[in-house]
């Protein structure tokens, strides 16, 4: 039975693991195949989870006409997230919520997802440019339109959702949140928490890292973010999959899991919080039920911490992904 958790504004209950369309879009993941990424999406819902997570961006608009022709017929039971906030006519993603921007993106991607509302819409990264009252008071407009029924931001830090919120309500935060980057849970986490906002977190398996199957051999294609991520090259590797390893045993002894059901459970078990899991197969899904009904008990995650320390001697988390900032006005 898939776990489940209430977001405000929501006609539906959200299942606790989202399935992250970047990989199905073919942006910074090399691509997908289109047959293949519709069946994940329908395997998804096979499996009870019912929330897809998507952008613009992704595949520059393909990543969410996938998902919109892959819920063709059971739009009613999912929740749809997108996001709005990145403009690529440069031919690079840069941040831009300017209003007329967003109220650009918000009709196509209500056209590319074949919807009348979307359930969650996202400022995706936030744009210093324009001033966060301005893009709050945009989104809220949105809202009270019909055209989205929930406001969301992601990668905002506590100060840039003070000044959100104070125009508008924040039902989600989406931070990039995993076993390896931790950042969001000195801060983010805890301010959403007190807030009662919903943490959609990104990246639980850390790019594949967590997943058990990335050895020192493993290569990476075109535009794969992999290839430029600092965990994944010599200096650091070799530190992550020794901890990989070393969590692996942990888990197998201690409850008869993968590191990979392992890693997805730690982020449930921090409270508040959805996982998003990013899968460009049905196959990638197999391990989903793996992650119900159990949890990491106190000491278990005592020597999570022990292992992380021990074998990584210097820890970088996902600043890597950001997009240029914009200056401000």
């Amino acid at each position: 039975m898939m776990e489940q958790m209430s977001i405000p504004g929501l006609p539906l209950e959200a299942s606790r693991i989202a399935l992250g369309t970047w990989a199905i879009g073919g942006w910074m993941w090399g691509g997908a195949d289109e047959k293949d990424a519709v069946a994940t999406i329908r395997r998804a819902l096979d499996l009870g989870i019912n929330l897809v997570d998507t952008a613009p961006v992704y595949g520059f608009g393909r990543s969410e006409e996938i998902v919109g022709r892959a819920l063709e017929g059971r739009r009613n039971d999912v929740l749809i997230a997108t996001k709005a906030g990145l403009d690529w006519s440069e031919g690079r993603p840069r941040r831009n919520s300017a209003p007329e921007r967003l109220r650009q993106e918000l009709d196509d991607s209500l056209r590319r997802l074949r919807t009348d509302v979307i359930d969650i819409y996202q400022v995706h990264w936030p744009d210093e440019a324009t001033a966060f009252e301005v893009t709050a008071e945009t989104l809220d407009a949105f809202r009270r339109e019909g055209k989205i029924r929930a406001i969301g931001v992601s990668n905002f830090d506590t100060a840039q959702m003070d000044r959100f919120r104070k125009i508008a309500p924040i039902a989600t935060i989406q931070p990039p949140y995993n076993l390896f980057e931790r950042g969001a849970g000195d801060d983010v986490l805890p301010y959403a928490r007190s807030h009662r906002i919903v943490a959609l977190t990104y990246g639980a398996l850390c790019r594949g890292l967590l997943s058990g199957k990335i050895t020192a051999g493993t290569t990476f294609e075109g535009d794969d973010l992999r290839n430029v991520d600092p965990k994944f090259q010599p200096a650091r590797r070799g530190q992550y999959l020794e901890a990989v390893a070393k969590l692996d045993a942990l888990a197998r002894e201690t409850f008869g899991k993968s590191v990979l059901a392992l890693a997805v459970r730690w982020i449930l078990d921090q409270g508040g919080t959805i996982a998003l899991w990013g899968a460009r197969r049905p196959s990638q899904l197999d391990a989903v039920p793996e992650i119900m009904g159990w949890h990491i008990d106190a000491a278990t995650m005592k020597e999570i911490d022990r292992i992380l320390a021990e074998t990584i001697a210097n820890p970088v988390g996902a600043e890597f992904m950001a997009p240029p900032r914009t200056a401000a006005p």
